[in-house]
């Protein structure tokens, strides 16, 4: 301690200050830190729910949730900046904005027309909301779908704003954060994983020895720190108790089970097909049918909207038949808890995503899979879709708020009313259904085909983050009263860790499955020429040549030569380079930390 003051005298007065600032701008910061982890959303519910005999498996699910509300939050911000605030201020003249419209070019005057259902004069309450429900009439010429969007360039000011440019690159960066910040979390948990099966002892050690926050000072924090710790501790026996058995089984039990097995994967398969064809047969049943028919009273608006949401009906009764067989079925099958979670997950990805794929499949082979002479002028079929990404953006729409309305019946005339007859009646029958566990596989995959739906709608349908915003806020009380309230805790607890890694990696999957949706939209299909920014351009993806060719032709060159073969063939081996290193520095510290816990035991 006296050298370390000898040296500090010596040290000049402006080396003595950095020190200093160092010092309190690290002091400043973690209590910055410490008083920020207060404001974090729906803290205290998070950690109250871990408490309440439910375990830090079903808090997990609560904050993946809560991410879902923050990273469709910030896309509604990325796209309201971008795209309608832009619109809004030139409509209001404010900063001295304009807008500029300019007629398409070497286009039939057929393609050109669309004249959305607005409803005009006298109308009543149910068509208001049959509109709102079905995205149609009123709703259609407003903001939250595509083709309001019907403007080429805004002059704020001196400055021009490129809209079509605006919209392609506003899509391509909300899905980049969401990729980003998907991988960034999916690293994080991968990480925890990866410790704690690494040495199931270790995992015991650290729990028993080092789980315990000594910060905490209140009461009703330590009550709810010594159950997750219960309640973690008692996931980790279980799964060990399972191990053991299934190490424990005999020939014929492993012939027994595999044939099981086997037998139950047959049955899922039938049964994903029997989806798919029926969501097909019905979307083109309900496109035909709505295209064709005329509305005269309230009988036929009613008749209609129910012709409307039909494909929406049959995926919703797809997407809650289908994982309640799912989760009947693995019974049989005999694995550990983490397990059937993942592969109860991954049947359940089939079904909701692949649902949404087949419906996209059925509405582009009704859009640009039809006959030569209906398509020949506009490149899709213009009578019946003269605007298609409106069409587009209304099913995922009707998709979402129908999905909405589910989740909102689902806790109102099931759990409920089951909760009441199991309290207040002894009947064997009541009694022997019970209280149900709350399904933490379903509720996942409740939220990602949520979130799988606002990926693709959010470009035909630029503020629907907003509206998946608001849907998983209130999904979030809905949830934390259904579980308090209708829920008992689960018979086999669930691990936190290797749940949050696994939700996010079936979360990334919906993302992957939403590009390519949405790279066919941008790139394939010939953009409408009747309505949105991209009516005089071939495909949306074709603003982006269009702006490259009015850059310096040196900033030309250097585009074009990273788009050829002879940059792409160099980086991708660079890339193949890099990924082996990485792979081999990998292995390298695998090898050191396995020495390492040799030496320790």
């Amino acid at each position: 301690r006296y050298s370390e003051q000898a040296d500090t005298e010596h040290l000049s007065r402006w080396k003595k200050w950095r020190r200093t600032s160092s010092k309190s701008l690290k002091k400043a910061l973690s209590e910055a830190k410490g008083v920020s982890s207060y404001l974090v959303l729906w803290r205290h519910d998070i950690h109250s729910i871990e408490g309440r005999k439910f375990g830090a498996g079903i808090q997990s699910y609560f904050s993946f949730l809560r991410f879902l509300v923050l990273l469709n939050f910030i896309m509604f911000i990325l796209m309201f900046s971008f795209i309608t605030l832009p619109i809004i201020i030139s409509k209001y003249g404010v900063l001295n904005s304009t807008i500029a419209y300019i007629s398409p070019k070497n286009t039939e005057d057929v393609c050109t027309v669309y004249e959305p259902s607005d409803n005009k004069g006298l109308v009543y309450f149910y068509t208001y909301l049959k509109d709102l429900l079905s995205g149609t009439g009123f709703l259609e010429v407003t903001s939250l779908f595509y083709g309001y969007y019907s403007i080429d360039t805004l002059w704020i000011s001196i400055t021009r704003y490129n809209l079509p440019l605006a919209y392609l690159l506003a899509t391509f960066a909300y899905l980049a954060l969401s990729f980003l910040w998907i991988i960034k979390r999916s690293v994080e948990g991968f990480t925890h994983n990866l410790v704690h099966d690494a040495d199931p002892f270790q995992s015991y050690c650290n729990k028993v020895f080092a789980g315990w926050d000594f910060c905490i000072t209140d009461p009703n924090a330590a009550r709810l720190k010594h159950r997750s710790l219960q309640y973690e501790l008692q996931t980790d026996l279980q799964e060990e108790k399972l191990k053991q058995k299934i190490a424990e089984r005999t020939m014929g039990e492993k012939l027994r089970i595999y044939s099981l097995r086997i037998f139950i994967n047959i049955i899922v398969i039938a049964i994903l097909s029997g989806c798919f064809y029926s969501i097909y047969r019905v979307t083109v049943f309900s496109q035909e049918t709505s295209n064709v028919s005329i509305r005269n009273d309230s009988r036929t608006d009613l008749v209609n909207l129910l012709v409307q949401y039909l494909p929406s009906i049959v995926i919703t009764l797809a997407n809650f038949i289908g994982p309640l067989i799912f989760s009947f079925l693995i019974r049989f099958e005999e694995y550990t808890p983490a397990f059937e979670i993942k592969l109860t997950l991954l049947r359940c990805v089939f079904v909701r995503l692949a649902n949404i794929a087949v419906l996209l499949f059925s509405l582009w082979s009704q859009i640009s899979g039809c006959a030569s002479d209906k398509c020949k002028p506009c490149g899709y079929n213009y009578k019946l879709y003269p605007c298609w990404e409106s069409d587009v953006g209304q099913e995922m729409y009707k998709l979402m708020i129908f999905d909405f309305i589910v989740i909102l019946a689902v806790p109102l005339f099931v759990d409920f009313p089951r909760k009441l007859l199991v309290t207040h009646y002894s009947c064997k029958l009541v009694q022997w259904f019970g209280y149900k566990e709350f399904e933490i596989s379903d509720n996942v995959l409740e939220i990602i085909y949520g979130q799988t739906i606002c990926w693709i709608g959010t470009f035909f349908s630029p503020l629907l983050p907003a509206i998946a915003t608001v849907k998983y806020f209130i999904i979030f009380y809905v949830k934390k009263i259904v579980l308090v309230h209708t829920r008992k805790p689960a018979a086999r607890p669930i691990r936190a860790s290797s749940s949050n890694f696994f939700f996010m990696v079936v979360l990334l999957i919906g993302l992957i499955l939403a590009f390519i949706p949405l790279a066919v939209s941008i790139a394939h299909i010939p953009s409408s020429k009747a309505c949105g920014p991209f009516r005089n351009f071939n495909t949306s993806w074709e603003v982006i040549p269009v702006t490259i060719l009015q850059f310096p032709t040196v900033l030309q060159q250097i585009f074009f030569r990273m788009a050829s073969e002879a940059f792409a063939v160099p980086f991708f081996v660079i890339l193949c380079i890099i990924m082996f290193y990485v792979i081999a520095l990998a292995r390298a510290h695998k090898r050191v930390v396995e020495q390492l816990r040799e030496q320790l035991v």
